[in-house]
């Protein structure tokens, strides 16, 4: 009776990573039953069994371990832990970036075929010191300033935009330097803007590719995912040398066809950059996203979650910082005076300052130095909220009637109508903050682009904290 007992009763189980769990029961002779698991693949379940390991009286049973189908690919190829240590769209972002990766490897087979036409390669006339000359400065007629450029624009803010419009700038590298050798006399300068733009892309696509590597990374992985990230382009790029290897001497000696063939491989890099991007799900705060994540809310009050407001997010505008809203301005450039300041300090104790202009619906925000996180956000909700006031579309009855006076004229003085925003903001933003929270927003962080001025100021005297 007691070992019928100890064949039901589950003495221990196991499991690796999400996979499926198995239990283990006693068998009559005290070895270890295991029962049969589950291995979790790239979202596919294969079951296997386990048999127990016969041992010696005395010794404890245990099952051998088994090997998973593909179990060293996915060691070489995906992160450890994958797929709980990546983001839930780690998958389709790769699995669409692979197939932009393979069109772009063949399109640069074919600008790389046209740039050595061009200085040359198989021309008997040519030379071989004109040549290297030709080929030096292609490589060398390029500044560094695409470095400082790109590094000013705050990348990581609008990672998915940037990242679509570096691949995009890349096609247009890459159809110049197709058609470089059509126009000889200016061979050396098409093809020196070329590489001035793969400069800006190297820069802006390396740039994003490290923050969408922040965002895929659950278990500070960063290093694994970027290093399977490389596993998986060098194997892409091999696949596409095999096949540039078989594409080129179909179409060396008929350029139309070439040409038709890279308008193809374009169309195809583009569209899949465009899904790898509209797949990512960003769970942090931009402008863009906040802009849409707040308009709903005042229209319906309904936070989206960050499947929705990503699915919504613009992708081919929005990467250049909107004029409408600044972060982390300087003091001087908003006060000339004592009232000036007086007026923008009075009425509340949050730790920023805000100037609104309605003619032209710009906000400015100074902010303290004791400014956090949370302290960005609502200045960055406030600043839009205002801009709402000058839109259409229901709001709460509170902004209502705001909306009314500014629209009412004479125009009401702007630093009233920020102080009693100010009002309305203390009773909206707390549940606004807690509808993120709950919606699965990471408050605790941001993408919002904040310059680096901060600021000291004397409260209110009605407002002041003890």
């Amino acid at each position: 009776m007691a070992d019928d007992v100890g064949l039901e009763t589950q003495l221990c189980s196991e499991q690796f990573g999400s996979g499926e769990a198995r239990g283990c029961r006693a068998a009559a002779d005290g070895s270890l039953q295991w029962e049969v698991g589950g291995w979790r693949w790239w979202g596919l379940s294969r079951a296997f069994t386990v048999k127990p390991e016969r041992r010696d009286a005395g010794e404890v049973g245990a099952p051998r371990a088994a090997s998973p189908p593909l179990s060293g690919l996915q060691a070489v190829f995906l992160p450890q832990g994958f797929p709980d240590s990546v983001s839930p769209d780690y998958l389709p972002y790769q699995l669409w970036d692979s197939v932009q990766a393979f069109a772009s490897s063949l399109s640069g087979s074919l600008a790389t075929q046209a740039v050595l036409l061009g200085i040359g390669v198989g021309n008997a006339k040519a030379t071989v010191s004109a040549a290297t000359a030709t080929w030096l400065v292609k490589g060398e007629l390029h500044p560094r300033s695409p470095t400082y450029c790109c590094s000013q624009s705050k990348l990581d803010c609008n990672a998915k935009q940037w990242r679509l419009f570096a691949d995009i700038l890349n096609d247009v590298a890459m159809f110049l330097e197709i058609m470089a050798p059509v126009y000889p006399i200016c061979f050396t300068m098409t093809v020196s803007t070329s590489n001035l733009a793969k400069c800006i892309v190297s820069v802006a696509g390396g740039a994003t590719r490290a923050a969408l590597t922040v965002h895929q990374a659950r278990r500070n992985n960063m290093a694994d995912v970027s290093a399977k990230d490389s596993s998986q382009e060098t194997l892409v790029n091999l696949a596409g040398l095999l096949v540039s290897l078989l594409m080129l001497p179909l179409v060396s000696g008929c350029p139309g066809f070439s040409l038709g063939c890279f308008f193809f491989l374009t169309a195809l890099h583009i569209y899949a950059n465009y899904r790898a991007v509209r797949s990512l799900v960003m769970e942090t705060l931009n402008e863009g996203r906040l802009r849409l994540v707040l308009k709903h809310y005042l229209q319906r009050g309904e936070v989206l979650d960050p499947t929705a407001a990503n699915r919504m997010e613009p992708l081919w505008t929005g990467f250049w910082p909107a004029p409408s809203l600044s972060l982390g301005v300087p003091l001087h450039r908003l006060v000339s005076s004592v009232f000036e300041l007086q007026q923008l300090v009075e009425g509340h104790q949050e730790p920023y300052l805000l100037c609104w202009n309605q003619s032209r619906n710009q906000v400015q925000v100074v902010l303290n130095q004791k400014a956090g996180p949370k302290t960005v956000l609502r200045a960055a909700t406030h600043g839009l909220m205002l801009g709402a006031l000058q839109g259409d579309g229901p709001l709460p009855a509170e902004l209502e009637e705001l909306r009314n006076q500014v629209r009412a004229g004479p125009k009401k003085e702007s630093w009233v109508i920020v102080k009693e925003t100010h009002q309305v903001l203390d009773m909206l933003f707390p549940k606004f903050l807690k509808g993120l929270q709950d919606a699965g927003w990471k408050t605790e962080k941001h993408q919002l682009e904040v310059d680096e001025w901060r600021a000291t100021w004397l409260l209110s005297p009605e407002k002041k904290v003890l």
